[in-house]
């Protein structure tokens, strides 16, 4: 779900690594909002990450 419709952002992997260096996998998930915006004139909600709604991507509704 962490998938960005306007930009296609999304989750990035790979291992957290402790002090003693054992490796475990990690997600890091992108900051993704369900907001309402305007679509060819018509309101439709859209998964959009916040980079998108901060640059004015997207056209709120």
């Amino acid at each position: 779900m962490a998938r960005c419709d306007v930009c296609g952002k999304g989750a990035h992997f790979g291992n957290n690594v402790s002090h003693s260096h054992r490796r475990s996998n990690h997600v890091w998930n992108a900051n993704i909002k369900n907001v309402k915006c305007t679509v060819n004139g018509t309101p439709k909600r859209l998964h959009v990450c916040t980079t998108c709604l901060k640059s004015g991507a997207v056209e709120r509704a």
